[in-house]
C-alpha cells in the first residue's frame, strides 16, 4: 500500500462535545490527514463547528459534509462559507446536498419537493453570492432581491452529495466534485459514468470533476459493539427512500427487511441485516480500513473520506483510534 491523501468526517451523531471534536481535528492535522468534514444531522451546527476548527488549525482543509439545500437560504449559506473562507483562506469546501424527507420535512418543517431543481437553483445562487454578485432572483424555489455579501469574493469548491443517477449527472454539470456515499467500491465506476457523461454534455472536461467518497469506519477496541452500531446505521439509512437505491446491490434480503421495518417490527428488521451488507459499506479494524482505502483508490476515488464512528454514543476512544490508524496512511 502506498500513502495517499485521506479525509475524515466527524462523528456528529455520537453526542461528543464540540471542544473534543475540535481537538480531534487538530490531531488529524498533525497526522497528515488532508481534509476534515462536519456533517449536519441533529447534533453540531456545521458552520459554528467548522469555525472553531478553522481557528485551531493551519493546514487541514475543512468543509461541510453535507449541509442541505433546504434548511438555509442560499444567501445565508454564502455568508457562512465566506466567513469560514475569511478565517481559513484556501482551506474551505462546501459540501451541499438535498438531504432527505426526514431531515427537511419532519425535523425542519420544510417542503422536500423537486430536489434536483432545488439543488440546481441553490448552487447557482450560492456561487453567485460567493463571487460577490448582487442577487436579484425570483425563482421557483428561492427569492432574493438586492443581496450582496459584505465580504471579499471567494472561490469555495462545491462538492455535490449524490446517490442516484440524476443527482450524479448534475454533479457532472455544475459541481467541482461528486460526493458519493453509501457506495461500495464495485459501484464507483458505474456511478462515475453518469458524472462523466453529463460533464461532457455540458461542455466540461470530466477530469475536472473530482470523486470524493465517504464510508463508515471503526478501528477501536470494541469491534463487536461497533459492528452492531454500524448494523443499525446501515438499516436506518437503507430505509430512507432517497437512499435506499444505494443498498440494492449489496443488501440481498432488502425487501424482507423493508417489509419488517414498515410493519413497525424494528427488532426483526435489525436481526435480518446480514454482516455482508454492513461490511460492504463499512469497515471494522485498521487492516480492513487500509485495504478499503486502497480499493476505493483503485476504483477511481480521488479522496476517500472516513466517517468516524464510535462503538456507542459518547464513545471518544473509537474515533480517536481510527484517526491514529489513518496516521499511517495519510499523506500531508
Amino acid at each position: 500500500m502506498t500513502n495517499s491523501p485521506v479525509a475524515i468526517t466527524m462523528p456528529v451523531e455520537d453526542g461528543l462535545p464540540i471542544g473534543w471534536l475540535t481537538d480531534l481535528v487538530v490531531d488529524a492535522e498533525q497526522a497528515g490527514i488532508d481534509t476534515a468534514l462536519v456533517g449536519e444531522v441533529a447534533g453540531p451546527e456545521a458552520f459554528a463547528t467548522l469555525g472553531a476548527m478553522a481557528a485551531r488549525t493551519q493546514r487541514i482543509r475543512l468543509g461541510s459534509g453535507i449541509v442541505a439545500a433546504y434548511t438555509r437560504s442560499p444567501a445565508l449559506t454564502a455568508m457562512g462559507f465566506a466567513t469560514l473562507a475569511s478565517l481559513a483562506p484556501g482551506r474551505i469546501v462546501a459540501g451541499i446536498g438535498a438531504s432527505s424527507p426526514i431531515v427537511v420535512g419532519r425535523w425542519h418543517g420544510g417542503d422536500f419537493e423537486q430536489p434536483l431543481a432545488t439543488v440546481r437553483e441553490f448552487i447557482g445562487l450560492l456561487r453567485a453570492a460567493l463571487a460577490g454578485e448582487k442577487l436579484n432572483h425570483d425563482g421557483p424555489r428561492f427569492r432574493s432581491k438586492g443581496f450582496r455579501i459584505d465580504l471579499p469574493p471567494v472561490e469555495v469548491p462545491i462538492w455535490l452529495g449524490a446517490i442516484n443517477p440524476r443527482m450524479l449527472a448534475m454533479a457532472g454539470e455544475i459541481a467541482d466534485a461528486v460526493f458519493m456515499t453509501w457506495c461500495p467500491p464495485s459501484e464507483v465506476a458505474p456511478k462515475r459514468k453518469f458524472v462523466e457523461f453529463a460533464a461532457a454534455e455540458a461542455g466540461r472536461d470530466p477530469a475536472e470533476v473530482s470523486t470524493v467518497l465517504s464510508f463508515w469506519a471503526y478501528s477501536g477496541p470494541e469491534p463487536e459493539q461497533a459492528m452492531e452500531r454500524m448494523r443499525r446505521q446501515v438499516l436506518a439509512y437503507a430505509m430512507v427512500p432517497t437512499h435506499q437505491p444505494a443498498f440494492v446491490d449489496t443488501f440481498e434480503n432488502l425487501p424482507e427487511v423493508a417489509e419488517a421495518w414498515h410493519k413497525g417490527d424494528r427488532a426483526k428488521a435489525l436481526s435480518l441485516v446480514p454482516d455482508e451488507a454492513v461490511l460492504a459499506q463499512c469497515t471494522l479494524g485498521p487492516d480492513m480500513l487500509a485495504k478499503r482505502i486502497d480499493t476505493y483508490r483503485a476504483a477511481g476515488v480521488d479522496l476517500p473520506i472516513v466517517l468516524l464512528t464510535g462503538a456507542h454514543v459518547g464513545d471518544d476512544v473509537g474515533p480517536q483510534a481510527t484517526v491514529d490508524a489513518l496516521s499511517h496512511i495519510a499523506t500531508p
